[in-house]
């Protein structure tokens, strides 16, 4: 049970962000864009940690403990699922060139690549779509995990006897997760991207101390104690089989590793090293992410925000994740991982470690901070789902002309219908890894072949995208259910081919996009890729138009910078379980990318048109 200064020092917490929202309320209300983008004036490295704040999530938390549990350092491969490397193609070139749109949204900026035309609203209309259903699931995902978290430290049994109502057992962390949910939607209704991002900053100060704090217990324990895990555990290396065996250990984590689906690591490393560069490719998805990258200063900002992300939040989280594996691991017989339904569950890892190893104090700093990373994911999801709705539908379609009193009670009317409906889209979720799987797996799938087509080449219209998407999202429902029992990440592939056949038939269905808007997009954006009609149409009318040649270049800095965001990961990890020489050699490897980074990344980023 939480002592008194435990739930203190949560209550102060959510004072704080009550406070926070009625501070900058009203800022905030003073026009469309001081609400959903801060009115583009919030410095990048502020930006940077409130979305570092946004991505350090309580769900994904939970599931990063769970795999370092089970997997060792190889776990570090495990998140190229999502993947977490799609920053690095952000920070060296994809959130320039999303930044000089000058768009609001997602949506918004498919009027600056496809123009007005038919074909342009029919793309408009599906990114919407696209944008509220991953939206819905990332507040689905946050929902559940919170949910799951909180029964640890509140058993459904004290408050029982005051509900009013029959929960059943598998649905109350769905109970806690609704009524977390409603401490979270103050602030991001009330004090738009300002408020959300002075919350993030607050929150991730929270979290890193917390995380410094469970990191060093962690290190204290394997200093102090016998370690026992199978051999390989301790590498990042692997072969054909992942070849750990836990069965003189732990046995059942045997049974996770098979129910997980990763004992032929190869072929599952291989998937998504190829599905990640697709999806980073794409850009951003429409979400949060995106969001924070169209509320910077400037092009160059965006960038540097974008690499601020990596570089702030994965330490610090693995220092986290290290320690309390290391403490699950040394005192496995001491936790209690029985759900309510009565059954093993490792994604109760991560609470059941804090509620047997935190001192008093402690725990209500990390359980602060913990719901204050799932209220960081849910107020910036939150926020993205309202941009969509508001201006792309309400500002959009049904008026245009809205004073900012109606846009205000619109932004408050579309979150609060968001919040229900997520909270109902839960309810139908089994855990936390299976809507993890069909964000990442699914509906990433749908995503990629349009989302690739329309940077790279200029041949590719509204058209195209609007039938890449939709072959997307219909094979995205109707394959799985073919292949019930593939694991999501090997359907990717047929997900890719039929979102691709669908755009590039799309595509020669209609003509070209109007050449004024393809010269436009082109001199603003000065994207790389198959692009020559244009610039020579472009060179023709400007003689002093340059063309961007950065493309070798732009792949060295991403292979670098994937490089250097792994060294963050692992570097964590080998010093907490007290591994000198790997730790030294990973720490010479991040200080020579580093240095390439910065001679060929950050000295370089004003050198195009910005």
């Amino acid at each position: 049970m939480l002592s008194t200064l435990d739930i203190t020092i949560i209550a102060v917490y959510l004072l704080s962000t009550v406070i926070i929202g009625l501070v900058v309320k009203k800022s905030a209300q003073k026009s469309k864009e001081a609400y959903l983008l801060g009115g583009k004036s919030i410095p990048w490295y502020l930006l940077g940690l409130s979305n570092a704040s946004g991505m350090f999530d309580i769900s994904g938390t939970i599931w990063l403990v769970t795999l370092m549990f089970v997997y060792g350092i190889k776990s570090a491969w495990i998140p190229w699922l999502w993947p977490v490397f799609n920053q690095i193609f952000l920070m060296v070139y994809l959130s320039k060139w999303l930044r000089r749109s000058n768009a609001t949204t997602g949506a918004e900026w498919i009027g600056t690549r496809f123009g007005f035309k038919k074909g342009a609203k029919q793309s408009h209309i599906i990114v919407v779509i696209f944008a509220l259903i991953m939206c819905l699931g990332y507040l689905a995902y946050g929902f559940i995990g919170l949910g799951k978290f909180v029964e640890i430290f509140i058993p459904w049994e004290v408050i029982n006897a005051y509900v009013p109502f029959e929960v059943p057992l598998e649905y109350v962390p769905h109970f806690y997760g609704t009524v977390f949910t409603f401490f979270a939607v103050f602030y991001s209704l009330i004090g738009g991207m300002s408020g959300i991002v002075l919350a993030d900053v607050v929150q991730f100060a929270i979290m890193t101390i917390a995380a410094l704090v469970i990191g060093y217990l962690g290190f204290q324990a394997v200093g102090n104690n016998p370690l026992h895990v199978p051999e390989g555990w301790m590498s990042p290396f692997f072969g054909w089989e992942l070849n750990l065996d836990w069965s003189h250990i732990i046995p059942k984590v045997n049974d996770k590793i098979r129910s997980d689906g990763f004992g032929l690591f190869t072929i599952f490393f291989m998937m998504m090293v190829f599905k990640g560069v697709l999806v980073s490719l794409a850009g951003p998805a429409p979400n949060y992410d995106m969001q924070k990258i169209l509320s910077t200063k400037s092009p160059a900002e965006a960038s540097k925000m974008s690499g601020f992300v990596s570089v702030v939040l994965i330490p610090i989280r693995y220092f986290m994740i290290a320690g309390f594996a290391a403490l699950a691991l040394i005192y496995y017989e001491k936790l209690d991982l029985m759900n309510a339904a009565g059954e093993i569950d490792f994604e109760l890892i991560l609470p059941t470690a804090m509620i047997e190893f935190a001192p008093i104090g402690l725990l209500g700093l990390l359980l602060a901070g913990l719901i204050a990373a799932f209220m960081s994911t849910f107020a910036g999801t939150l926020n993205a789902a309202q941009a969509y709705l508001v201006n792309d539908i309400y500002l959009k379609y049904r008026n245009p002309n809205a004073s900012i009193k109606q846009v205000r009670n619109m932004n408050y009317l579309s979150g609060i219908c968001v919040v229900i409906f997520s909270i109902v889209l839960g309810f139908f979720a089994k855990d936390v890894n299976s809507v993890l799987q069909w964000i990442v797996s699914i509906l990433y799938g749908s995503y990629v072949g349009s989302n690739v087509l329309k940077w790279y080449w200029w041949r590719f219209n509204g058209e195209g995208f609007f039938w890449g998407m939709v072959a997307g999202l219909l094979s995205a429902a109707i394959v799985p259910e073919l292949f019930p029992n593939a694991l999501e990440l090997y359907l990717f592939p047929i997900l890719l081919v039929v979102s691709l056949l669908g755009g590039i038939i799309g595509t020669y269905s209609a003509p070209p996009t109007d050449e004024e808007t393809l010269k436009t997009f082109y001199k603003n954006v000065r994207p790389w890729g198959f692009w020559k009609p244009i610039h020579d149409k472009v060179l023709a009318e400007n003689p002093d138009t340059s063309k961007n040649t950065d493309f070798g270049r732009d792949m060295f800095n991403v292979f670098v910078g994937i490089i250097a965001q792994t060294t963050f990961m692992v570097l964590p990890m080998y010093l907490i379980f007290r591994q000198t020489l790997p730790f030294w050699i990973t720490l010479g490897i991040m200080a020579l990318s580093l240095l390439l980074l910065k001679k060929f990344w950050w000295n370089r980023l004003n050198e195009q048109l910005d």
